[in-house]
């Protein structure tokens, strides 16, 4: 549920080394004397991301959002781009001021829907007519749309948005004279969710199914009520239903995990539950006969990790049965067309795709890797879509670039794009290689080190151990913006994918079942003796950081352990019963992860929490968090930097104005500053004075 981040351990085993993964041809290059070859803050300005692939139904042609940091505005610029899959040749489509994003193929393949501010207002829902080149605006809405779904003959497109409620009022102020100047109004709040990381606190409203004319027109609202509808929006083939997700039960408020897929007919408005068990039931796809409904889901029993199975149901609900409950993680993507039923998910650090037998089960992985967006850290992920005859749309991935967009066919995969060859092709960049890490308790922990460009075979150099959050979620040999400027700077980067991690079975992620942070301490120490037994770490020369579930692990850690030189906590978490009556999402965190509210199991919570350990840290320890947090609010991060001041600890904290959870929130120039903000205090304890890392922060 943290976005983006990670762990941490104490003990363990080591050895390790292979061929770099993804390796570049700039592989042992030394960096020129005024560091020109390294990656720069100022690089990310120059980075391009390609995004949301949608290949057309004949396979022909894939538009993509194309996403490129502008320096003069400090922010992505998107806009949607179109390649002709046969030779490669690329042309804008949608571009210039504005945001342009979702494009999505009629069942035809001659128009291309997609959202955009292209009329200077809010965000619109558009179609193209390929042939002629020719859009227009179809309904101007209060809101973004979302959950764009052509109708199987073309002529309707169904959409989510936002409905505007009002909200509860109690009492009212005096008459305002003529002219007067008063203070804003009160703000009251009665809803259990009234603030969102990202979104700042809600407006009352509800996301609600609408229809519209593929030609333009008055929408008609489909969905009703208090309840929030949404989620993917599917037609039956024959054009009379739609399939969705919502919780539409009495206490929806509370139980944000409780979900059911929904059938809608289109003429009556009737709508009909299919499924009823308690826990998420989502994602519906619909087999091309419109006989049989694929869904993800499982049963919740109350653990802070469960892992979601493949099921299928007869169109009105019955028969539901198991397909596939053995993927290595759950089920996150899903298209069923004419080629087959498409699943994709996280598997050994990676995110894969596979053709499932809709009677067996049986999956087929497909070649495709994918490759993330959130280029800020290596996270796992990807994005994808599959033709009619089962060509398949990708972001790729690597360990030295940014996603592009790669098709796999009959004849084989290839990357279509290259946003980043000219603005990287002259950087050294630091490459990777994975690491083989033994838990004390003999389990195998997923790891990888990046080494710092130049880096010559017995170096021995200053490592940074970085901690993904999540906690449920994986690090791969990805691409990484923070992980790039510690190599630049001379530092090594080592991380791992801890007990908790996604893409390893069920009984991996539940290592830490009602115990984390505490049993990640083992596992990340292990990793980093792995590191000092490989000949890579300067054990003299450690340190420590991490967002989110790794601000966790950070503030965990430095209360365990002196062995690290300086540590950077990214939106911690400090104290769990302050937490779970802030977040945003309060409603999960205590009765998931902390199996009873704060009143319930008081000692638990404390037994849990960094602060309980905060008067053993030693180790100076950088504080940051963004201004606008509500996952993990910033009241967290300045408890530990009030309890660090007390203790007498080094410390400062960094706050990032208008950023909230998410790193790609902040501002291009906000990403480059607050990794450089780290460096610099990792370079004023690290003890070996190299030039060339301590002017990287000046």
């Amino acid at each position: 549920m943290f976005a983006r981040t990670f762990f941490l351990a104490t003990a363990g085993s080591a050895l390790a080394f292979a061929a770099p993964l993804a390796a570049d041809h700039h592989t042992g290059e030394k960096p020129s004397e005024t560091g020109e070859k390294h990656f720069t803050g100022a690089d990310i300005f120059g980075l391009s991301v390609a995004a949301d692939p949608q290949i057309s139904p004949d396979g022909s042609q894939i538009a993509y959002v194309r996403r490129t940091n502008d320096i003069m505005i400090d922010k992505a610029v998107s806009s949607i781009w179109l390649i002709d899959v046969a030779s490669g040749a690329e042309t804008p489509l949608v571009t210039g001021a504005g945001f342009h994003a979702s494009p999505r193929w009629s069942p035809d393949g001659t128009r291309l829907a997609y959202i955009s501010t292209e009329s200077g207002g809010g965000a619109e829902l558009h179609v193209r007519w390929m042939a002629s080149g020719q859009s227009a605006n179809i309904t101007a809405l209060a809101e973004s749309p979302g959950g764009i779904a052509w109708s199987p003959d073309g002529t309707q497109i169904a959409y989510t948005a936002r409905v505007a409620g009002t909200g509860l009022t109690l009492g009212k102020p005096p008459a305002k004279p003529e002219g007067a100047k008063w203070g804003k109004p009160l703000q009251i709040i009665d809803k259990v969710t009234y603030r969102i990381d990202g979104g700042t606190y809600l407006k009352p409203g509800t996301t609600q199914l609408f229809l519209v004319d593929a030609t333009g027109g008055a929408p008609r609202q489909l969905t009703f009520g208090e309840y929030s509808n949404g989620g993917t929006v599917e037609w039956t083939p024959d054009g009379k239903t739609l399939l969705f997700t919502a919780n539409r039960k009495e206490n929806w408020e509370l139980e944000g995990q409780d979900s059911e897929v929904y059938s809608l007919d289109i003429a009556s408005g009737t709508i009909t539950a299919l499924t009823d068990r308690y826990g998420p039931d989502a994602g519906p796809q619909i087999s091309p006969d419109g006989k049989t409904i694929a869904y993800v889901g499982y049963d919740d029993v109350g653990n802070a990790f469960d892992q979601a199975s493949l099921y299928t149901m007869n169109v009105d609900g019955t028969g539901k049965k198991l397909l596939a409950g053995d993927f290595p993680a759950s089920p996150d993507g899903m298209e069923w067309n004419a080629a087959g039923l498409f699943v994709s998910f996280e598997r050994d650090g990676e995110h894969r795709v596979a053709k499932v037998n809709p009677s067996s089960g049986a999956p087929t992985l497909l070649e495709p890797r994918f490759g993330s967006t959130y280029y800020a850290l290596p996270y796992t992920g990807g994005q994808w879509s599959v033709s009619e005859g089962g060509a398949i749309a990708f972001t790729t991935a690597s360990s030295v670039a940014p996603p592009e967009v790669g098709v796999a066919t009959r004849r084989g995969t290839k990357t279509l794009t290259s946003l980043n060859a000219v603005s990287l092709g002259a950087k050294v960049l630091g490459q990777t290689f994975e690491l083989d890490v033994t838990a004390p308790d003999g389990v195998k922990i997923p790891a990888w080190i990046m080494l710092p460009p130049g880096y010559e075979e017995g170096d021995k150099v200053p490592t940074i151990l970085e901690m993904h959050g999540g906690p449920y979620a994986a690090y791969g040999p990805e691409f990484s913006v923070d992980y790039q400027l510690y190599g630049a700077a001379g530092y090594a980067v080592l991380f791992t994918n801890p007990g908790g991690s996604t893409g390893y079975g069920e009984e991996f992620a539940d290592r830490i079942e009602d115990n984390y942070p505490i049993s990640n301490q083992a596992e990340l120490m292990a990793a980093v003796d792995a590191a000092i037994a490989a000949g890579y770490a300067d054990p003299d020369n450690l340190f420590v950081t991490g967002g989110s579930g790794g601000g966790i692990l950070t503030a965990w850690v430095v209360g365990q352990t002196d062995r690290f030189k300086a540590a950077a906590s990214h939106k911690p978490v400090i104290n769990w019963t302050t937490m779970a009556l802030m977040a945003d999402f309060y409603p999960f965190f205590g009765k998931y992860w902390m199996g009873g509210q704060p009143w319930e199991r008081p000692e638990h919570y404390w037994s849990r929490s960094p602060l309980a350990a905060a008067a053993n840290i030693k180790t100076p320890t950088l504080v940051l968090v963004g201004a606008n947090d509500y996952r993990t609010p910033r009241s967290e991060a300045e408890q530990f930097y009030g309890a660090l001041k007390l203790l007498g600890v080094d410390t400062a904290l960094v706050v990032t104005p208008d950023s909230s959870h998410n790193n790609l929130t902040q501002s291009p120039s906000q990403q480059a500053a607050r990794t450089d903000s780290v460096i610099a205090w990792f370079n004023k304890y690290r003890t070996d004075t190299d030039e060339e890392a301590t002017e990287t922060s000046e």
